[in-house]
């Protein structure tokens, strides 16, 4: 007689097969990562360094009209696909002039800036790619890596030599290089020149997550990859947001026509997802707009995070450098961290609170946004209130 080395199952109720979310929920909040969903007002008299608001375009009237212009002409949404009904051709102009603002030969727009990176790591790469990814990048492209069936060498933060290392030795047919070029934590810059040079030696192309470059670096605004001299190059492509320095919502990818053409025929969150908003292709395109015909609102952001790090640090703060327009200040821990954010909150400063596992590195830290529309008074303001609310180390 025969018989299962499987262990008995136990049938649960049906009120009691969730009962691990509450074992989960309890391992969270001992660790001091309970998430909570806050509601803000319209009007928040709370001076708000937590955003992405990079060049203070949200409220801008020239960005608001356009949204709602755009609302009024094609409907409150797109209505299908963009392969279907939901390409207008306000989605058809944008893609034109970010392209073109860019320097690169083409554009496809997605929903999100998510969408758009787990379109370009899934539809650029297969079973025989090798992607070489820098330890420190966004989760979305984390997890674009982990959706591509690709074999995937996670990099050492922003190390050149490390990447070409990695790819010196593959066994692949083809392999991709995939870094943010501002990093989120620190605002810290990707080493461009670098890793292009080492894709370059080893046949590799180039994928870059411009979404904290675009609108603070590079002439004008036009971001990372044009500051380094790779906007247009033959083996690059770019992803960016239209929800940070654009003050709209969205995403889209650039580079070479014919790696638009395969996204569009192959990337699955485009062919299978429903089409940005027209509000949001809108009020997109009037901040590329009023952007393009006031260059200097990139200087100002990159300006202003200088002049909020070197007032950090003479407070005696312990903050980063930055390279674009985010600024960290280090905390103590997790629950320190949330208790400082949550301090400054009630003292009238609303800032980021990054802890594991939005850390790779595992230091908590305030995440702050310096938006170009920033006054003087507010930079002190800011600074003065972040100093005051320092918990104090045990």
């Amino acid at each position: 007689m025969v018989t299962s080395s499987v262990p008995e199952q136990q049938v649960l109720t049906p009120a009691a097969v969730f009962d691990w979310l509450d074992e989960a929920a309890e391992l969270r909040a001992r660790a001091g990562l309970t998430r909570t969903l806050r509601s803000r007002p319209a009007e928040d008299p709370v001076l708000d360094l937590a955003n992405n608001d990079y060049l203070g375009l949200v409220h801008h009237p020239a960005v608001t009209r356009a949204a709602a212009d755009a609302a009024m002409r094609w409907g409150g949404g797109s209505t299908g696909s963009r392969l279907v009904t939901g390409t207008t051709e306000l989605h058809t102009e944008l893609e034109r002039e970010l392209a073109e603002f860019c320097g690169f030969e083409a554009a496809l727009v997605f929903s999100s800036g998510y969408a758009a990176n787990l379109a370009a790591l899934t539809a650029l790469t297969d079973p025989d790619t090798l992607i070489v990814s820098d330890a420190y990048n966004h989760a979305s492209l984390i997890d674009g890596c982990r959706l591509s069936r690709s074999d995937v060498h996670r990099a050492p933060h922003s190390d050149p030599a490390a990447v070409a290392e990695a790819l010196a030795t593959r066994t692949h047919r083809r392999a991709l290089v995939v870094s943010d070029t501002v990093f989120s934590v620190d605002g810290n810059a990707a080493p461009l020149a670098g890793l292009a040079s080492a894709a370059r030696a080893h046949g590799a192309a180039l994928l870059l997550d411009d979404a904290h470059g675009f609108g603070v670096l590079g002439p004008g605004g036009t971001g990372a990859p044009a500051a380094a001299g790779l906007s247009g190059q033959p083996d690059v492509v770019a992803t960016v947001t239209l929800s940070k320095s654009l003050g709209s919502q969205g995403g889209a990818v650039l580079g070479p026509r014919r790696v638009i053409r395969h996204l569009t025929e192959t990337a699955r969150t485009f062919i299978f997802d429903t089409g940005l908003a027209p509000a949001a292709v809108g009020a997109a395109l009037g901040a590329l707009r009023l952007l393009r015909a006031e260059p200097q609102r990139a200087d100002r952001a990159r300006e202003v995070a200088r002049t909020l790090a070197d007032r950090l640090t003479a407070a005696g703060l312990r903050a980063s450098t930055p390279d674009a327009a985010v600024v960290s200040v280090r905390a103590p821990g997790p629950e320190a961290a949330v208790q400082w954010a949550a301090d400054c909150r009630t003292a009238g400063l609303a800032v980021g609170c990054f802890r594991p596992p939005s850390v790779p590195d595992g230091i908590s830290r305030l995440r702050l946004t310096a938006r170009g529309d920033l006054t003087d008074d507010q930079i002190s303001q800011a600074v003065e209130i972040v100093r005051a609310m320092e918990p104090v180390e045990e």
